[in-house]
């Protein structure tokens, strides 16, 4: 069993009503991991959330380049990008933390995709990979060493929330039942084949002793 200590933070990602039933990017069973992430959550002293934070009109919409559909991919400055149908918009419903998310100690939240010319899955770098959200520097300065990353979806934002995470030197784990995966062509079992080469340890919930 995993007793989460005072150096540990859990870290939920985009449990966010644009990703939910009725979303405009819905994850499939995507509510099904907030009964979970609420069990364990008091297991662990330190908290933080992301809400993806997009503007009006951001670059990674489809509905941003004309003749684009959503899951097309266009070339930006920073590499290939997944063209999203509109999602998280700034101040709306969708980009609102879910209603029965019960994480009351979260000390952080971390907004990210706001730039809008820049998409941003992980929680600690935008999606071109150099300009960081300041989340590096949060966990460093309190000492926090292990992440153990969940939520929403499991093959884009918690894997590069994950993988960046291991590349700042932090040891990580993604707890596979209190996430879901979009599964795009094969995408999540080439997530968790990454998250393996990089020596991310993939547990369940139960692992965790509350």
């Amino acid at each position: 069993m995993i007793r989460p200590g005072p150096q540990d933070v859990l870290l939920v990602v985009d449990v966010q009503n644009s990703f939910l039933p009725g979303g405009s990017l819905a994850v499939k069973d995507g509510e099904q991991v907030i009964p979970v992430i609420n069990r364990i959550a008091p297991a662990f002293s330190n908290a933080i959330l992301t809400q993806d934070w997009h503007t009006p009109e951001h670059s990674s919409f489809a509905s941003s380049h004309p003749g684009k559909q959503p899951f097309d991919t266009v070339a930006l400055s920073y590499g290939t990008q997944v063209l999203w149908p509109d999602h998280c918009v700034q101040g709306t419903p969708g980009a609102e933390l879910a209603r029965d998310l019960d994480v009351p100690h979260a000390q952080l939240v971390v907004r990210k995709g706001y730039r809008r010319h820049v998409d941003s899955y992980s929680a600690f770098y935008e999606a071109d990979g150099a300009t960081p959200t300041g989340l590096t520097g949060y966990l460093r300065d309190r000492g926090l060493t292990r992440v153990f990353v969940c939520g929403l979806a499991t093959d884009f934002c918690v894997l590069w929330s994950a993988l960046d995470a291991r590349k700042a030197g932090f040891a990580a784990s993604v707890i596979e039942d209190a996430s879901r995966g979009i599964d795009a062509d094969g995408s999540l079992a080439r997530a968790w084949r990454q998250m393996r080469d990089a020596g991310i340890e993939r547990i369940q919930s139960t692992d965790i002793a509350r």
